[in-house]
């Protein structure tokens, strides 16, 4: 009878590998409906297609740094538990990353040119994070969520007001990144203390000026 095999730290490093070549050069494959796609493109005209994707390329530059961020924490989470969490939440960060480069692609506009670099920073950020253990690992998971939820709410009230397409997406995103912050807290995340918090969102308010150009 055939039996699991227990994944190696070279299986891990291998996946590790293939997720990152598939986020920042691949065509990741979301498996839920993209929520823009029932909803009418409406005409956009120049100064609103160009913020409308400047917005949407941050958005998909979060799903990136999300990326890289979930498989770092889960390559080193010690419970089995806590991987699963970390992998489940970047199963439905694939689904925004597609949906983001999805509409990007409407708006004739192009990813970051930075994309490597983010998803390298935060892979790092998130093997840190996780060595820390799964309470500060889970805590971890829990602030960005919070971060990128308040920042969803800034780009659905400074969206062109009829692109009900790109808020159709970040609606969703915003609900998802909720609950993946109420999971981690149920889980048994440690709340971070100062000044980590105030230090991820400088870097993440210079991340977005950054990727709203290039």
């Amino acid at each position: 009878m055939d039996t699991l095999r227990r994944l190696t730290p070279l299986d891990r490093l291998l996946d590790a590998a293939q997720n990152a070549l598939m986020t920042v050069a691949g065509t990741p494959r979301a498996e839920r409906p993209n929520p823009g796609r029932q909803v009418p493109d409406a005409a956009l005209d120049a100064p609103e297609r160009r913020h409308a994707a400047g917005l949407m390329r941050i958005n998909h530059v979060g799903e990136v740094c999300a990326q890289a961020l979930y498989i770092g924490q889960a390559a080193v989470a010690r419970d089995a538990a806590t991987r699963a969490h970390l992998l489940e939440a970047a199963q439905e960060e694939t689904d925004h990353l597609a949906w983001c480069a999805d509409r990007l692609r409407e708006l004739d506009a192009r990813p970051s040119l930075l994309n490597p670099l983010w998803y390298a920073g935060s892979c790092a950020i998130g093997l840190a994070a996780g060595l820390r253990g799964d309470g500060w690992n889970l805590g971890f998971v829990v602030e960005t969520e919070r971060q990128v939820e308040a920042h969803l709410e800034e780009h659905l009230q400074s969206l062109p007001e009829a692109d009900a397409r790109s808020r159709a997406i970040l609606s969703v995103m915003k609900d998802d990144e909720a609950r993946h912050a109420d999971n981690a807290l149920a889980a048994g995340a440690r709340i971070l203390p100062p000044p980590i918090p105030t230090v991820m969102a400088g870097m993440s308010k210079v991340m977005k000026a950054v990727a709203y150009r290039v």
